[in-house]
């Protein structure tokens, strides 16, 4: 995978990702229009599929509402790389098919970065740098390449068909 950064701070709650009063939908689109609105304005005019966000500790704290991961995939992000996760919030962003990597890394916003998530290896290819973490298990990949836990279990069923 590789995307363009978009460089957050510390707890980064799931207000700031989705502001309360566009809970009103699940529509990953709709939700998208609004994402980091109050906390990066113009954000989502600007982000572009593929883009990964890379932030410091705690992110996704807050709420347990899967309205965020969901806001983000549907803005086009394809992968939050993070100091560490809220862990109602890594949770959600799996179960939905959102890839979240727990991992320290350098990088400023336009930054190109490059994940292989079966080595465990983040190229920042912009600096130069790697920087390594724990490769995501092969059910996980599994479920995350399902497009989330709804999609792998229905294609699970469907082999007793």
């Amino acid at each position: 995978m590789r995307g363009r950064v978009w460089k957050f701070g510390a707890n980064v709650d799931t207000d700031q990702i989705i502001p309360a009063e566009y809970l009103v939908t699940g529509d990953a689109r709709e939700l998208a229009k609004h994402v980091f609105e109050k906390a990066r304005p113009g954000f989502a005019e600007k982000v572009r599929k593929g883009d990964i966000l890379v932030a410091d500790e705690n992110f996704g704290c807050g709420s347990s509402r899967e309205h965020a991961p969901r806001a983000l995939i549907g803005a086009g992000i394809s992968c939050v790389v993070a100091k560490s996760f809220a862990r109602i919030f890594f949770r959600n962003a799996i179960n939905i098919g959102l890839p979240v990597v727990e991992c320290d890394v350098s990088a400023e916003d336009g930054d190109e970065l490059e994940i292989d998530f079966e080595k465990g290896v983040i190229r920042n290819l912009t600096t130069n740098k790697s920087y390594v973490f724990k490769p995501l298990p092969e059910f996980l990949l599994n479920l995350l390449n399902s497009g989330g836990l709804v999609e792998y279990t229905k294609k699970r069923l469907s082999i007793y068909e």
